[in-house]
């Protein structure tokens, strides 16, 4: 959503202190298919309905869902939260067995070329849980898991091109389903790896479109000057390099210069030179889960509005 919302009365009998679920879902975000997939399979999150059935929901059911987000950070799944929300326990037990399952599927489908499967098994995943919490519990371990077989095991390029080729398809669709709804400036993602279709770029790129802000991923590296000319033609709100292993050292000087927007580098380049980049206003991101705090800090997610953030150190320089 790109305005404000102010609750107010209307045809439905909506109260002041009652919220839609698009509004629900901006400010916590979680999005309303995942909100009705929690109150229709788990009893989670019961909101009030309005004579024509539209959800509406208190304060009080918004302060649940940002417990429910508490319990699965801490990797509870979603089907045995509401007997900790009911219980006010202080603690959780963490319990990956469910991660480890969905993750365990992935593995199969990835390993027999069955994209119906894969597609599936994600699906399945992706109505249950915010793409913040699959990225922490299930992608990124999963992706961990697939380099180490990809480094270990010859002969798996078959695999590799596999899972990425389905990867950047399938969170590419949800890119351009999302920036439909937000036609404002977008943030210009570049892939600086030798290779395409970058898994860290990609999930980057979902994890700002989730938070309403529209993308634009190139991804393969292009000559510094062509990047200027990008940013003059498109005026982005902001620039995000991925870099996936170490960059020549005249790289980013190249780069830079002329780029009027914040720009962040992230991915395990973002380590390797971080403190020959301390001095400069590049912001650092280890990871996407990082580059999706770097960017909140920065005010460039959401409803955007140019100057609301400045060059100059920030929370997420580091």
């Amino acid at each position: 959503m790109n305005e404000t919302f102010t609750p107010a009365a209307d045809d439905d009998g909506a109260s002041q202190d009652l919220l839609p679920i698009r509004e629900v879902a901006r400010l916590t975000g979680v999005n309303p298919v995942t909100l009705r997939a929690w109150e229709r399979r788990y009893g989670l999150i019961l909101p009030q309905r309005t004579p024509k059935g539209h959800r509406l929901y208190s304060s009080a059911l918004i302060d649940q869902v940002r417990q429910v987000l508490a319990w699965l950070e801490r990797g509870v799944a979603v089907s045995q939260v509401k007997g900790l929300l009911s219980e006010r326990q202080p603690e959780a037990t963490r319990d990956d067995s469910t991660w480890r399952a969905a993750q365990q599927h992935l593995l199969e489908a990835i390993e027999a070329l069955a994209e119906r499967a894969l597609d599936d098994a994600f699906n399945r995943s992706m109505a249950l849980y915010p793409p913040a919490t699959l990225c922490r519990h299930l992608l990124l371990p999963l992706l961990d898991e697939l380099r180490r077989r990809w480094r270990q095991q010859p002969g798996v390029r078959l695999e590799q091109v596999f899972f990425l080729s389905w990867l950047r398809s399938k969170l590419g669709a949800r890119l351009y389903h999302n920036n439909r709804l937000h036609p404002s400036a977008p943030l210009l993602l570049l892939n600086l790896s030798p290779e395409p279709m970058e898994p860290g770029l990609w999930l980057c790129a979902w994890l700002a479109s989730d938070a309403e802000c529209p993308v634009l991923v190139l991804d393969w590296a292009i000559p510094a000057p062509e990047l200027q000319v990008a940013v003059r033609r498109i005026q982005p709100r902001g620039l995000l390099l991925y870099g996936s292993q170490r960059l020549k050292p005249a790289l980013l000087q190249r780069l830079l210069p002329g780029i009027a927007c914040p720009a962040l580098l992230c991915g395990p380049a973002s380590g390797i030179h971080r403190q020959q980049l301390q001095s400069t206003d590049l912001y650092l991101a280890d990871d996407p889960l990082d580059a999706l705090h770097c960017l909140q800090s920065l005010n460039l997610l959401g409803s955007y509005r140019e100057g609301a953030s400045a060059p100059g150190a920030s929370p997420c320089a580091s």
